[in-house]
């Protein structure tokens, strides 16, 4: 059984004041939200933005908060109306201008960074609603309840797409490796 403090106790506690409480929060959620915001930004120049205003947004509404469903969930909703927010503002983006999260390798072998490449385009090629509920499951570890709850769709739906999400990735691979044959 674990010790440590829950994400929604955590949360209660920074909303009576309490800083470490804060602190707790935001090394074990920084990365998770980061690479949401990333994967669902249509331009790489507004993540650390949003990112930043999600945090900012969570300390705004920490009076407000009550673990009716995950903090992580209430976190990433606040950096997903945000995106909608800016989307709306600039209603003239290209699907195109989406970010390429970095791989922090950079040292990695060709053939590796070629696949990597490949998954991350094949993953933005995706619908959107495919995409989204994939990187919250795959990259930022959300369960099928929570990726419901942030996108107030029902689980079926989230499971649908999700299997439908994994078989474009799984077609679009292996026509990519079916060309590259071809190639070779």
């Amino acid at each position: 059984m674990s010790t440590e403090p829950s994400d929604e106790s955590l949360m209660l506690r920074y909303a009576d004041g309490d800083l470490a409480a804060f602190r707790e929060l935001y090394q074990r959620h920084q990365r998770g939200l980061y690479r949401f915001v990333a994967w669902r930004s249509p331009r790489r120049d507004w993540v650390d933005e949003v990112a930043q205003e999600a945090w900012i947004g969570l300390h705004q509404a920490r009076g407000r908060y009550v673990p009716s469903a995950s903090f992580r969930t209430f976190l990433y909703q606040i950096a997903r109306n945000r995106l909608v927010d800016l989307q709306r503002q600039s209603p003239l983006l290209s699907v195109d201008d989406a970010p390429e999260p970095q791989s922090p390798a950079a040292d990695a072998e060709l053939e590796s960074q070629q696949m990597n490449s490949a998954l991350h385009q094949a993953i933005r090629a995706l619908p959107g609603e495919q995409k989204e509920a994939l990187v919250l499951q795959q990259f930022s570890g959300l369960s099928l309840e929570e990726i419901a709850t942030l996108t107030d769709a029902p689980i079926e739906t989230v499971k649908s797409r999700l299997r439908y999400a994994m078989r474009k990735l799984r077609e679009q691979l292996s026509a990519g490796v079916a060309a590259q044959e071809e190639q070779a």
